[in-house]
C-alpha cells in the first residue's frame, strides 16, 4: 500500500531539514530509488549521493496541470521509484483550493499504480488546509 505524507508548516519551521533528513534515512530501506524534488539546486550536498536529485526548476513545471504530468512522467520513466520526495511543493503547484483537492485525487491514483510513497512539504498552517489534505499531516 502506497502512503502519501505531508509535512506542514510555516516559512521557517524546519520542513526542508526534516524533509532532508527523511530522504537520508529512506534509502536505508528503499528496495527501490529515492527521488527527491525541489525548485533549486541549494540543498543538493545536504542529501547522500544514493538519493537522486531533480531540480524542477529546469523543466517548466508550474501549474496543477504541468507538475501532475511531470510527476506521472517521472514514476512511467522509473518503475522502481520506492520513495518520491517533493519540496517547496506550493510553489511548484500554484493552485486554488478546488485544483489542490483534484490534484490530491488523482495524485492517490497515481501513486497507488506506481508503488511509490510519496513525501511533500507543504508551507501552510495545517488549520488553513482542506480537512481532505490534512489528513496526510506526519
Amino acid at each position: 500500500m502506497t502512503v502519501i505524507q505531508i509535512i506542514f508548516g510555516k516559512k521557517g519551521s524546519g520542513k526542508t531539514k526534516r524533509i532532508l533528513d527523511m530522504a537520508n534515512d529512506a534509502i536505508k530501506d528503499a528496495k527501490g530509488h529515492v527521488l527527491f524534488v525541489d525548485i533549486s539546486k541549494d540543498y543538493t550536498l545536504n542529501l547522500k549521493p544514493q538519493v537522486r536529485f531533480i531540480d524542477a526548476s529546469e523543466y517548466a513545471v508550474k501549474g496543477v496541470e504541468p507538475f501532475y504530468g511531470f510527476i506521472a512522467g517521472i514514476l512511467a520513466g522509473n518503475y522502481d521509484i520506492d520513495v518520491l520526495f517533493i519540496d517547496s511543493f506550493l510553489k511548484l503547484l500554484q493552485a486554488d483550493e478546488q485544483g489542490l483537492l483534484d490534484f490530491f485525487s488523482k495524485l492517490e491514483k497515481l501513486t497507488a499504480h506506481a508503488g511509490c510513497d510519496l513525501v511533500i512539504s507543504y508551507s501552510d498552517d495545517p488549520a488553513n488546509v482542506p480537512e481532505c489534505i490534512r489528513r496526510y499531516q506526519i
